[in-house]
């Protein structure tokens, strides 16, 4: 029995003597009252077999297994599931060996209540921030007295309490911003993959048409009886010539107007410098080439000379100098040969095998010349689509390609080509939009409002950077280049058991919404980098706390108002932080 036993029985026994009635045992809370209201027995919580006398409660010694009999000592401490056992001190029966109670009970009038550790009763130390008002020191072991303190916490406490609930509120109207902000995006999204599903059905019908103008552009192109070499026909070729020619030459003028400019350039600077060097030089030194120099300056500089340059003459060298695209003064698309016809009858004669060019002054003996305009293009045709099908069909022989295909092919094909291009540019985008609907952001998308805007905390050397939904990084604050702490992966939940300090900064107790973020940067001699971001509800986005669990497994502790509906504020939550009974 320890020395304060003995005090212990005296005072039980006095009170007794009195008639005092003793509503429940020191250390007892309301809701386990219930189990200590027998004045003649007193029965083990957990081990109804067990029966005492009420002497025995509170007498420092263990008699029951789940050492309910010692609500006010800590006798009963060492039942605790991380503290060993004895066997001496437990019954050999199957009575249930696990604490009953959890813990000594304070009443904290002007506070809330609490529950002190077994351990810590009579331990010596005011645990003011369980029990404020000292009750768990009731022996004063060591002459300590633990005054009562629950006015001054309390009403600290109910300060914090409600800037917390001021906190929490107003971070759960910043959840519902987010929340219709994450809303609005996903509302783009689906708008646009409309938009997209639309886009891609007219982009079929497109593709399907451009494809039917590309197989009648080939299928011209083989039945085209004559095909133009060059750039076209004599006069063509002569254009293009002239072209070629007019633009090497305003390319060699551009060249002369420049080395001009240089020259002019260079004689003002020398005329400058002479011009320095007479209003500086010493007249009194007797050095003849120097005056020679200086009269044949004066001499230059009394003449009379034209200017070194014309604004007038400028302006009509800029002019001409200007590309035939941007003056208008030759329109070369008149005078280049556009592509011939395929089949002109008005141009060619026709046998079985083949259309050969006549002149033009037979066209007079050609018949179709006398053919009224409708019926010749009529016949035109008819004898384009026969040489077409007798092409196709190994009778004659298609021309042979002379050059490069013609443009109209050219056109066709590059047409078709962009219009696939762009239908499977609308495919890919209509793809990912969806992928990014099948994406886990968390309750009501909540996430999607957050994604890949970034928060930031130094802690000692090193800074740490957290971007939702994308990746977190570490920086030493000494410089260099960023580390990957892990690249988002999925969005998760654990359990935490966590205090939560005065300000509101804390896991608390209970399911909190985690973000996974892996296969970060390797470790040297190690695995990759890994970072679990426990997130709980705060008023703004806030880096908490960050932890190395292992090596490189890393551990954040996010405040956010994203997670504010997901977490019971109130569950778990110890605002005195206390610790654990051991």
């Amino acid at each position: 029995m320890r020395p304060f036993a003995y005090s212990l029985l005296l005072t039980t026994a006095a009170r007794s003597s009195l008639g005092v009635e003793v509503s429940r045992p020191r250390g007892v809370s309301p809701e386990h009252a219930k189990f200590y209201k027998a004045a003649d027995v007193f029965t083990c919580i957990s081990n109804p077999s067990i029966n005492l006398s009420p002497s025995q409660i509170n007498d420092d010694y263990c008699d029951c297994p789940d050492g309910s009999d010692e609500p006010g000592t800590s006798a009963c401490s060492y039942l605790s599931d991380l503290s060993p056992s004895y066997a001496s001190d437990l019954s050999s029966d199957n009575d249930s060996r696990s604490i009953a109670l959890p813990g000594y009970y304070c009443k904290n009038k002007g506070h809330q209540p609490g529950y002190v550790p077994f351990l810590s009763v009579n331990d010596g130390v005011c645990d003011y921030d369980l029990c404020c008002d000292g009750s768990d020191e009731w022996a004063q072991v060591g002459g300590l007295k633990c005054e009562n303190r629950c006015k001054e916490i309390g009403k600290e406490w109910r300060n914090h309490d409600e800037q917390r609930k001021k906190a929490l509120t107003a971070a759960g109207k910043k959840r519902k911003e987010l929340t219709a902000e994450a809303g609005r995006l996903r509302k783009q999204v689906e708008d646009r993959i409309q938009t997209l599903d639309t886009e891609i059905q007219g982009s079929v019908l497109k593709v399907k048409s451009l494809e039917a103008a590309l197989a009648e552009a080939e299928k011209q192109e083989r039945g085209k009886v004559v095909r133009s070499t060059g750039k076209g026909s004599k006069v063509g070729t002569l254009v293009q010539l002239a072209k070629d020619r007019i633009e090497e030459l305003r390319e060699s003028l551009l060249a002369v107007q420049e080395g001009r400019d240089n020259a002019v350039a260079r004689v003002t600077e020398l005329e400058g410098i002479l011009s320095t060097f007479k209003t500086e030089y010493n007249p009194n030194f007797n050095d003849e080439g120097v005056k020679r120099a200086v009269r044949s300056w004066e001499d230059y500089a009394a003449r009379d000379k034209s200017a070194l340059t014309n604004d007038a003459q400028d302006r009509d060298l800029d002019e001409i100098s200007k590309p035939d695209s941007e003056t208008g003064l030759i329109k070369w698309s008149e005078w280049e040969d556009g592509e011939e016809s395929d089949v002109d009858l008005r141009k060619y004669k026709c046998n079985w095998r083949s259309l050969s060019p006549i002149s033009d002054h037979g066209a007079v003996y050609n018949f179709e010349e006398y053919l009224p305009e409708a019926v010749r293009g009529w016949v035109d045709q008819k004898l384009r689509d026969l040489r077409i099908l007798m092409i196709e069909n190994g009778i004659i022989a298609p021309s042979k390609d002379a050059g490069a295909e013609s443009k109209s092919l050219t056109e066709a094909r590059d047409a078709l080509k962009a219009a696939q291009d762009g239908q499977t540019n609308l495919q890919s985008e209509l793809s990912d939009h969806k992928d990014d609907l099948a994406k886990d952001y968390g309750t009501d998308d909540v996430f999607r409002a957050l994604k890949g805007q970034c928060i930031s905390k130094d802690s000692g050397e090193y800074n740490y950077e957290l971007c939702w939904l994308d990746k977190t990084t570490q920086k030493s604050r000494k410089g260099g280049s960023h580390t990957g702490m892990g690249n988002f992966a999925r969005i998760d939940s654990v359990t935490v058991d966590d205090g939560v300090a005065a300000d509101g900064k804390g896991l608390g107790s209970g399911v909190r919404v985690a973000l996974r973020y892996e296969n970060g940067q390797h470790c040297w001699n190690g695995p990759n980098r890994s970072t679990l971001v426990v997130l709980a509800c705060a008023e703004r986005d806030e880096i908490w706390k960050i932890t190395e669990e292992e090596k490189c497994v890393y551990r954040m502790e996010v405040g956010t108002p994203a997670v504010c509906d997901a977490q019971n504020n109130n569950q778990g939550n110890n605002a005195g932080g206390g610790k654990d009974e051991l």
